[in-house]
């Protein structure tokens, strides 16, 4: 399948020959959404170019359904719907339940400026948001980065408002264990070249 859009994951492409006509309807702005479903991509899998396919598949998708698409519908909500059910395609067709967890296992680890312990720690907080199971992981990416209201996120992924609840709040308290229990940075020090400590 001929993909939408081409090239660095900053840039559109060729989308807009899809959707140009649509970008002056405020009903159907779907370029207009593309920060949210990036977002959203690549809190499911860490792979940037993963999180590109997995957009792409839901543009694609999107483009497919529109005629679907409610006049006053919640144009976000619908597309992060359609990325969610693409995400879970993908899954069912291209790994096992061990591969994935496998691959959550696997740790991300940016570029650490020198003496910058804050960014130490949103390392820790990162690396535990991405160690909690897939579902409490979507929920509160919706609620809490997207700013979805529960009904919308409910909506999104197609579950009850109360199992959407229950499992925020369970991704809550295990990022609330893990503050309580993480090693405390305040007095991190780095060490020089030559082996002595920065004080």
């Amino acid at each position: 399948m001929q993909k939408i859009f081409a090239g660095p994951w900053n840039k559109i492409g060729s989308a807009s020959v899809y959707w140009g006509m649509e970008r002056n309807k405020r009903t159907f702005d779907v370029l207009g959404q593309l920060g949210s479903l990036r977002r959203y991509a690549r809190s499911l899998v860490r792979n940037a170019d993963e999180a590109e396919d997995l957009v792409h598949d839901a543009l694609v998708k999107a483009y497919e359904r529109k005629a679907s698409f409610r006049r006053g519908a919640n144009l976000r909500t619908w597309l992060l719907s359609i990325l969610h059910n693409a995400h879970i395609d993908r899954l069912r067709q291209k790994r096992s339940l061990n591969r994935r967890h496998e691959e959550a296992a696997v740790e991300f680890e940016p570029a650490l400026p020198a003496s910058q312990d804050h960014v130490v720690r949103l390392s820790q907080v990162r690396d535990a948001f991405f160690n909690l199971p897939e579902e409490q992981r979507e929920a509160l990416h919706l609620v809490a980065i997207e700013d979805l209201s529960y009904q919308e996120a409910a909506s999104a992924l197609g579950i009850p408002m109360g199992t959407l609840m229950s499992r925020i709040a369970r991704a809550r308290a295990s990022l609330r264990s893990f503050e309580e229990t993480a090693p405390k940075i305040s007095h991190l020090r780095l060490i020089d070249g030559g082996g002595n400590e920065n004080n």
